[in-house]
């Protein structure tokens, strides 16, 4: 009976394990490896074999007759050394007849050929030398090492040897060849252009990279699921390597994969897949979904990692060895990189490798480059701005945390004032109405049976259902998760505050501290609140701040005192003294601008604490700020009139300024810097009749305003407009940085040519009456303010 291997049948199969089927597969895949394995080997022992063969080189005629020459010689003097005598004369003859014989001396012992071999008399060296094997292009030439000459009796003969050559694996050999086959190609003489020519050309080869750059990138966005492969063809050209529109192409592939990926990047973080995920069968939609998220990641990897090594290239001054692209273009590709991880940061935070843009980016928030460190500023304040729940915020934090402790507290003040823009403020202490209330609750199934009929309940099974899944897609962050994400960041946004205050009090990080806690000073926890009081009144006690630290350090307190702070049993009182002191040196020039962070801590102080204040302290205060509405812009005199009149309307009696006739005790003493003792009772806001008739109509209604005794109702009441703003609002509104005058000048009807001469005379008569009445006026108010001043000294 014949023996055949039976098939094994698919029961069989089944029952098969799963390893041992591995095993099999295994077994199978080491075959095949083995088998290739040793045909790379025979192929490496053939071309071993070739290049010896080619290698060997003929010896010519003439060397052949050098050293037949020199072999009779030897014969000779072996000759005469030896005694022939005792040879054989058939032996002798032999030896002879081989002498005469050139094969015999020029044939190469080491050679293959039999000994036998007859040649042809008339065969030339030329022929010889077409009969031996071609070497190929790819073989490189042996290098010779020349030794020293020997001399002997026939000359000097020269001396060589071969430079032993590495054995070189294939794939190295390939690459050589493909450098000296460049090098080769590069040494072609290049034709001579003319710079017109040349211009023509560079613009036809980048009108080319332009239009190809435009429909691989319009292949993506129509179909990116198919085309996700097109992304490594765009993302090659990155590596563009002619000189002519390599830095153009280079910038102009950065900003075209930008937008490429903000717009296909998907609004979820794509995962990696689990090995399980891996083995299980899916539909064809879903792997095609996976592999166009696989395929989206890794391009997105490949590509940060591009505009990463293009800015690290330019911080350590590092070319390429191409040298395709020049130093000085190096900075313009860096900026452009910069500027394309900017706009990532913002427009995908949710997205994958968002924790290393973040990384890249804070480090050159603090770079000498002044541009690309207002970029990053910018591109963190938009972060922080638009960043609801505070996952981003938080990441940033941290890496700003660790760069300014890092740095040694050595880094630019725009680095801690980006936390000004963080949206903390929004985060309550206490519970909101809606998370308190209690959740509602579904109706039971014998509540159902008992209250419904048979169609309300199956119409209430409907509702129920919908209303759950209405509540799985909301999808919406908690309130508690976002609170303690808030905190989390407050936390290390203290902390860094508090470690320079300990440490480098002397930084010029001091004032974007002490700015950062007037924010968030409502947040901080109760416990701090002593110990930081004392922090900030030694650093106004020291005197080595400057009047806006100062005034920070002022705000910051009485944030902490209006706040959680009601309850501590502080007097500030030396705050207010400093505050009063601080006022005259403000002015209309470049100190104008802190007039809104007087009118904060005025609002502080005396809105918010009108219970704590007394009349002489707010009498003082009013005195001193209408002084200094005489010395500023109109927007601040604006908001200053503004406290002025929540001054009127919230403390009893300030009516007594707005009375010549009133008398007290004492006298005014407008330099002293105590405002308790300073007798502000016994003087006039004369001030007030100067402001209105100040050029800017709205000082002018609101010095009115005053002067009738800021009423709310009635001829005297302003305007809603101005009424129902703060201080800050109108400073704000009527500010002059755009060099705007509000409210707009009334445009001046154009006048006949004749009739110019006429009103200019008749315009400076006209100012020369308005500024001699408004000398005597103020040479009046003064005198009789003298005069009722020289009063009362006489009578004291």
């Amino acid at each position: 009976r014949k023996n055949t291997k039976r098939v094994p049948s698919f029961r069989k199969l089944l029952r098969t394990s799963q390893i041992k089927l591995d095993n099999k597969l295994k077994n199978k895949q080491y075959k095949q490896k083995s088998a290739a394995k040793k045909y790379r080997k025979e192929q490496k022992k053939l071309r071993e074999a070739v290049r010896d063969a080619i290698s060997r080189k003929p010896f010519p005629l003439e060397e052949c007759k050098k050293k037949q020459v020199a072999r009779k010689w030897e014969e000779k003097e072996e000759e005469e050394a030896l005694p022939l005598d005792m040879m054989d004369e058939d032996d002798l003859k032999l030896m002879e007849d081989l002498a005469q014989k050139a094969s015999f001396l020029t044939r190469d012992l080491s050679s293959n050929e039999p000994v036998h071999v007859k040649k042809r008399k008339h065969e030339s060296v030329i022929e010889k030398y077409e009969k031996v094997p071609r070497r190929l292009q790819t073989e490189p030439e042996k290098e010779l090492i020349h030794l020293l000459p020997i001399k002997d009796k026939s000359g000097i003969i020269p001396q060589t040897v071969e430079k032993p050559v590495l054995n070189v694996p294939h794939d190295e050999e390939e690459d050589t060849e493909e450098m000296e086959e460049a090098e080769d190609f590069s040494e072609e003489p290049l034709p001579v252009l003319t710079p017109e020519e040349m211009a023509a050309q560079r613009r036809q080869k980048l009108q080319e990279r332009k239009m190809h750059m435009a429909a691989l990138a319009s292949a993506i966005l129509s179909e990116p699921d198919s085309n996700i492969k097109k992304l490594k063809e765009l993302r090659a050209m990155l590596m563009e390597q002619d000189p002519n529109v390599a830095v153009i192409v280079r910038k102009l592939v950065m900003v075209s994969l930008m937008e490429i990926f903000k717009d296909i990047a998907p609004s979820y973080k794509i995962r990696p897949l689990t090995e399980a995920e891996k083995a299980t069968k899916v539909k064809k939609e879903t792997q095609k979904l996976r592999e166009f998220e696989e395929g989206l990641v890794s391009q997105y990897k490949f590509y940060l990692e591009n505009l990463e090594q293009t800015i690290k290239d330019w911080k350590q001054r590092k070319l390429k060895k191409s040298n395709v692209i020049s130093l000085k273009a190096y900075k313009g590709l860096a900026e452009i990189a910069v500027k394309c991880l900017c706009e990532l940061l913002v427009a995908l935070p949710h997205f994958n490798f968002h924790n290393n843009i973040i990384v890249l980016i804070v480090p050159l928030m603090n770079d000498p480059s002044k541009m690309i460190s207002e970029l990053c500023v910018e591109a963190v304040k938009k972060l922080f701005k638009q960043d609801k729940l505070g996952y981003a915020s938080l990441g940033v934090v941290k890496v700003i945390s660790g760069l300014v402790r890092g740095r040694n507290y050595d880094v630019r003040p725009e680095v801690l004032k980006v936390f000004l823009h963080l949206r903390i403020k929004e985060v309550e202490l206490q519970k909101d109405s809606e998370d308190i209330a209690p959740k509602k609750k579904f109706m039971t199934y014998k509540e159902k049976r008992k209250n419904l009929s048979r169609m309300q309940r199956k119409w209430k099974k409907a509702e129920e259902k919908l209303e759950r899944e209405l509540l799985e897609a909301e999808a919406s962050e908690s309130k508690e998760k976002k609170l303690k994400l808030h905190t989390e960041t407050l936390n290390i946004v203290f902390v860094t505050y508090f470690r320079i205050l300990k440490k480098a009090q002397k930084s010029p990080l001091l004032p974007a501290v002490l700015e950062g806690l007037a924010k968030f000073a409502h947040l901080i926890n109760v416990e701090f609140f002593d110990d930081l009081l004392i922090v900030l009144h030694s650093l106004i006690a020291s005197g080595d701040l400057s009047y806006r630290e100062s005034l920070h350090c002022v705000l910051s307190a009485f944030h902490i005192l209006s706040g959680q702070g009601d309850v501590l049993n502080i007097d500030p009182m030396k705050f207010y003294t400093h505050l009063y002191k601080t006022l005259f040196s403000l002015h209309a020039g470049g100190t104008n601008e802190d007039i809104g962070i007087v009118l904060q801590c005025l609002d502080v102080m005396f809105a918010k604490r009108r219970k704590q204040v007394t009349q002489q302290r707010a009498l003082a205060f009013l005195k001193r700020l209408s002084i200094l509405a005489l010395h500023v812009l109109p927007n601040s005199s604006v908001g200053i009139l503004a406290t002025n009149r929540v001054f009127m309307q919230t403390f009893p009696r300030m009516d007594l300024l707005l009375d010549n006739e009133s008398q007290g005790s004492g006298v005014y003493l407008p330099e002293l810097d105590e405002p308790e003792h300073c007798n502000a009772q016994n003087t006039a806001l004369w001030e007030l009749h100067l402001l209105q008739r100040h050029y800017h109509p709205t000082v002018q209604k609101f010095a009115s305003h005053l002067i009738a005794g800021a009423p709310t109702e009635g001829s005297g009441a302003l305007p809603l407009d101005l009424s129902q703003r703060s201080a800050t609002e109108l400073f704000e509104t009527y500010c002059m940085k755009g060099m705007t005058f509000n409210p707009p000048v009334a445009s001046v009807t154009p006048r006949r040519k004749d009739t110019f001469s006429q009103m200019d005379s008749f315009v400076d008569e006209e100012l020369k009456k308005q500024l001699q009445q408004h000398i005597s006026e103020t040479v009046a108010y003064k005198s009789l303010d003298f005069a009722k001043h020289l009063k009362e000294s006489s009578l004291a």
